[in-house]
C-alpha cells in the first residue's frame, strides 16, 4: 500500500520577537486517500469516520463538512488548471486518538502517476480556523515554494510575514522545512521528520503506548508554550478577522 506511518520529531525555533524553541515526538499518518476505506476493513483499531482508538474523518479536512476529501482536491486542481490527470492523492497528517485531534498542518500530495503536480498546505489555528495554501508543482527535484502569510495562527507573531516551505517528496524519510521570514530576517523555522514504519494494526499498537494521548498533548504543547512566550515578553497580537476555512493558489 502507499499509505504508511512516519515516527519522528517536530521542532520550532522563534528568533523574533523573543527567542524561544521546543522539540517534541510525534507519528503522523500519510493515507492514500483511495487506500483509506481498505485500511478500516484490515485494522480493527482505525476506523473512518466513526469513533475508535485511532479514526480518520473526512471534515477534519478539505472543505470541513464532512464531503469526500478526494473531490474536493481535484476540484480545486481544475479549478486553477494545475494538472488534467491526478491519479493519486496522499495526506498527510495526525489521526484522530479516541476522537480527538489537532492537526496544525496538514499536506495534500497530489500525483499524476510517479510526479508530484501539486501541494496542499492546510494550515489550522486553536481557533478552529483554517486556510490551505496550494501550489503547483514545476520540479520534483526541487520542491521549495514561497507566499506571503494569509491566515492569523500564532499570537505573537506578526501577520506581515512571508512563509517558505523545503520538504523532500516522502519515501522512507519524511522532511518538511518552514522558515517564516519578515523583509529582514528569519523570525521562525519549524521542521516535522520521520522514518518510515509500515501501516498495521501492530505499529499503531506500538505508536499508541510509545506516544500515549499524543493528540491532546500537542494542544496542549502549544497553549502551555505560549503561556511561556508571554513570560517572556511576547506581545499578543490580536485577528482582525474570524474565518472558517479560505485557501488561496500561490504563484512564485
Amino acid at each position: 500500500m502507499n499509505s504508511c506511518i512516519y515516527n519522528g520529531i517536530v521542532t520550532h525555533r522563534r528568533f523574533k520577537p523573543v527567542k524561544h524553541a521546543l522539540k517534541y515526538k510525534t507519528f503522523s499518518l500519510l493515507l492514500d486517500l483511495d487506500e483509506i476505506e481498505s485500511l478500516t476493513k484490515k485494522i480493527s483499531i482505525f476506523s473512518l469516520n466513526k469513533f475508535n482508538i485511532f479514526s480518520f474523518y473526512n471534515k477534519d479536512h478539505g472543505a470541513r463538512d464532512g464531503s469526500c476529501l478526494k473531490n474536493w482536491v481535484l476540484g480545486n486542481i481544475r479549478k486553477f488548471k494545475i494538472c488534467e490527470n491526478i491519479t493519486t492523492i496522499k495526506l498527510l497528517c495526525y489521526p484522530r486518538i479516541f476522537g480527538y485531534v489537532f492537526n496544525p498542518l496538514s499536506i495534500f500530495y497530489c500525483y499524476e502517476k510517479d510526479n508530484l503536480r501539486a501541494i496542499f498546505y492546510e494550515v489550522k489555528n486553536t481557533f478552529n480556523e483554517q486556510h490551505t495554501y496550494i501550489f503547483k508543482i514545476k520540479n520534483n527535484e526541487k520542491l521549495e515554494q514561497k507566499c506571503k502569510k494569509k491566515f492569523y495562527v500564532s499570537p505573537f507573531m506578526d501577520m506581515d510575514t512571508y512563509y517558505n516551505f523545503k520538504l523532500l517528496n516522502p519515501d522512507n524519510k519524511l522532511s518538511v522545512f518552514i522558515k517564516q521570514t519578515d523583509e529582514k530576517e528569519t523570525i521562525l523555522t519549524a521542521t516535522q521528520t520521520g522514518d518510515k514504519k509500515k501501516f498495521t494494526i501492530n505499529q499503531l499498537l506500538i505508536n499508541f503506548f510509545k506516544y500515549p494521548l499524543m493528540t491532546i498533548k500537542i494542544i496542549g504543547s502549544i497553549h502551555y508554550e505560549a503561556l511561556l512566550l508571554w513570560k517572556k515578553g511576547a506581545i499578543y497580537r490580536k485577528r482582525e478577522n474570524r474565518i472558517l476555512n479560505n485557501l488561496s493558489y500561490e504563484e512564485f
